[in-house]
C-alpha cells in the first residue's frame, strides 16, 4: 500500500506534531510496512477460530469490593472547617 504526503500530514496534525521532511519520509515507508503488514494478515484462513481477548485463559482477578471504613460521617466532619446538616459547607465557586 503506498501511503501519500497528504495521509502523512493528516496523521501528524491529528497527533499534533510537527514532522521534518526526513520524518515524514521515515513514516511514510514505516506506515506503510505496517499497513504491508495487516494486509499478509488479512490473507490469513481464520474461519472456525474462535475470537479471543487475550491469549491466554484469564478469570476475574480483581477482589471483591468490601466496605471496609464503614460510616464514618461524624468522625470525617470533625475535620471540616464549616459544616451544615451534616454536610461540608464549601466557598461558592459558580456565579
Amino acid at each position: 500500500m503506498i501511503i501519500s504526503d497528504e495521509t502523512i500530514a493528516y496523521v501528524a496534525a491529528l497527533a499534533k506534531i510537527k514532522l521534518s521532511d526526513e520524518e515524514k519520509i521515515r513514516a511514510k515507508k514505516d506506515l506503510g510496512e505496517i499497513l504491508g503488514y495487516i494486509e499478509r494478515m488479512n490473507e490469513l484462513d481464520t474461519d472456525g477460530v474462535e475470537p479471543m481477548s487475550h491469549a491466554f485463559p484469564v478469570s476475574n482477578v480483581f477482589r471483591e469490593d468490601v466496605v471496609t471504613n464503614g460510616d464514618e460521617r461524624e468522625e470525617m466532619l470533625k475535620n471540616a472547617p464549616k459544616q451544615k446538616d451534616g454536610c461540608f459547607v464549601v466557598p461558592k465557586t459558580v456565579e
